[in-house]
Parts: structure tokens; C-alpha cells; sequence
């Protein structure tokens, strides 16, 4: 299948979880952990529906499926001891990351993390896996008044590069990130990670592509691949 877009991006803002990292299967497992712990049911309409949330998003799912009296602070404390566990030994990229990053070096493209993780997850994460560095900017929880879908955080991260939103390429693997991109005006990819498009996530993709490795394509003929050839 050819990749292509509709023009060269100018900056690419990266999803980090189930995007860079492989963590959404991560998060799950502690999250069936943590309901167990507490033994509660849980199922695909809970975990799936937190996909690309922040957390005050996903408290609020948790009160509507489980009561308004739900305490979804001390659940949220046993789920992350559950995840700090998992990351402790199974933290790992995702396929193509390196190679992308790559890339990007080479055209002296500017990139950003757009995630609604907390700074210091981000850091940690990032930072352990040694590709913090590789990035020019972190927009995380804290940075934008309304988190994923709304528009605001791919805003913010293209308003931190100082590039037009239109010009940036948004890669996301969440419903909720590629509806966040997408409104923000940004060539919306969906690599898809647990969760596979629906016709409604198609329309407003630019693109679905099936890893980052398969994103390379799109800078085959990037302006700045021919000046450095030229």
C-alpha cells in the first residue's frame, strides 16, 4: 500500500502510549489487576474507553459505569502500582520508532510528544528507554485546559513548535487522539496499536498506516530529502 500526504509536513507530534511505547496492553493488564484487587467487573467498555483520555476523563467513565460514589482515586492508585510493576520489566518500544526518529534527524525535522500522561511519566518512560533527547518538546497533562478529543493539546504542541497546525503530522493510535488531532486541523495517522479504525475514525484520517516503520513513506519525497541530495 502507498503512504502519502497531502503536503510535506513541517513538524511531527507524536501520541506516546501504544504510540512510541507499548504500553496500552501494559495498561490494560493492570487495569483488569486493579478491578480484580477490588473485585470488580470490568470489561473492553471500560479499558477501551479509557484509550487516550486524561485522567479526570477517565474518573468520570469510572463513576458512570461503577456509581457516583465510586472512589476512582484510590482505584487509580492501585492500577498504577499494578503498571509500575509491568514497566519494570516489560517497558519497551514500539516497532519503528527508532527508524522514524532517524529520519526525522536527517531532514532536521522539529517533533514533539502530545500525550495525556503526566510530565513526569513521560521523563521516566522516555528517559529509560533512552529517546527522550530525540525530541524537541513534551506537551503532557497540565499543558492544555481540555485534554483528548478536544483540540487543545495538539493546539498547544503545535503553538510550542511555531508551526501551523495544518503543516503538522499528528501520528496516534487512540479514537480519542486521532478526534483531538484531526479537530486541531493536523494531518491526523492512525497507527493502530489495540484498537483497529472504525469507518468513523477513517473519515477523518489522513491516513492508516500499519507501524511507524511504514511512516518512513511518507518523507521518501520530503523537500528536505532533496536538498540534502542535491
Amino acid at each position: 500500500m502507498h503512504l502519502s500526504l497531502p503536503r510535506p509536513p513541517k513538524a511531527v507530534i507524536f501520541d506516546m502510549d501504544g504510540l512510541l511505547l507499548d504500553t496500552e496492553v501494559l495498561y490494560r493488564q493492570s487495569i483488569i489487576s486493579a478491578a480484580a484487587h477490588h473485585d470488580l467487573p470490568i470489561g473492553p467498555s471500560i479499558y477501551e474507553g479509557m484509550l487516550g483520555r486524561p485522567w479526570i476523563s477517565i474518573a468520570d467513565l469510572l463513576r458512570e459505569h461503577y456509581g457516583t460514589d465510586f472512589d476512582a482515586d484510590a482505584f487509580r492508585q492501585v492500577w498504577l502500582a499494578h503498571f509500575d510493576l509491568l514497566t519494570e520489566t516489560e517497558l519497551r518500544l514500539k516497532a519503528g520508532v527508532s527508524e522514524l526518529l532517524d529520519v526525522l534527524d536527517a531532514l532536521e525535522l522539529p517533533r514533539a510528544v502530545c500525550t495525556s500522561s503526566a510530565h513526569f511519566q513521560v521523563e521516566h518512560h522516555l528517559g529509560t528507554l533512552g529517546i527522550l533527547d530525540r525530541f524537541h518538546h513534551v506537551i503532557a497533562q497540565g499543558d492544555y485546559p481540555r485534554g483528548k478529543p478536544h483540540p487543545e493539546p495538539y493546539l498547544a504542541a503545535a503553538a510550542r513548535i511555531g508551526v501551523d497546525p495544518a503543516d503538522c503530522l499528528a501520528l496516534e493510535d487512540s479514537y480519542n487522539g486521532i478526534r483531538s488531532a484531526a479537530s486541531a486541523g493536523m494531518m491526523a495517522v492512525m497507527v493502530p496499536d489495540l484498537l483497529q479504525p472504525t469507518d468513523d475514525i477513517r473519515a477523518i484520517c489522513t491516513q492508516v498506516a500499519e507501524s511507524l516503520v511504514h511512516c518512513c513513506a511518507f518523507f521518501d519525497q520530503h523537500p528536505a530529502r532533496r536538498n540534502l541530495s542535491a
